[in-house]
């Protein structure tokens, strides 16, 4: 759910650690809200005015998220057995970089998954005034600062939509992030994923 959340969103990994269910996923999960982030297990407040955003999902992994959250009502959305936030270098030591090594892909970190998304939505056409406000970026010229797109919650739905996440998504519910058994080494993991899918 973590790596479908963060490839479908564009989020940072900080952002995605900072969600708590009953304050930043609507009740649909069409629309998270990015107002806090968590740094080093710390909740902080986002670095620029415009990292504080609303980002829209496609109707399927907005389905996936809410399957995923379940009866669950507060809380971090990804959370630890003491109901932290996951520590970021743990998933990458433990999930991320096993997997893409099983793979036989290079290293990499979170933001790959970001970098995805924007390929994506230009792939796809997607307004870049409103690919900027969904990654909280800031706008680049004056016209920018005149369009209204990111206030238009319909049309940004619309284009969510229209533009999907740019891969399939699992079947079934899954773990939060796939973990790596101690008696499993990087090719397990791998075959693991591909039964998940």
């Amino acid at each position: 759910m973590l790596y479908s959340l963060l490839a479908g969103t564009g989020m940072r990994m900080g952002e995605v650690s900072g969600l708590e269910i009953e304050k930043h996923i609507s009740q649909d999960a069409t629309t998270i809200k990015i107002q806090q982030s968590v740094w080093s297990g710390s909740v902080q407040t986002p670095k620029t005015r415009n990292a504080v955003r609303e980002i829209d999902l496609p109707s399927n992994l907005a389905h996936m998220l809410l399957e995923f959250i379940g009866q669950r009502t507060s809380g971090f959305l990804f959370q630890s057995r003491t109901g932290e936030p996951l520590c970021q270098t743990n998933v990458l030591k433990r999930s991320l970089h096993p997997i893409l090594e099983s793979m036989k892909h290079p290293k990499a970190g979170f933001h790959a998954f970001r970098r995805f998304r924007v390929s994506w939505l230009r792939k796809n056409r997607a307004p870049e005034d409103l690919i900027r406000f969904w990654l909280g970026h800031a706008n680049q010229t004056v016209t920018d600062g005149y369009s209204k797109l990111s206030g238009d919650t319909e049309f940004r739905k619309e284009c969510a939509e229209k533009n999907g996440v740019g891969f399939k998504l699992p079947n079934r519910k899954l773990d939060v992030v796939p973990i790596v058994p101690k008696n499993e080494g990087p090719a397990q993991i791998g075959q693991a994923l591909v039964r998940q899918a």
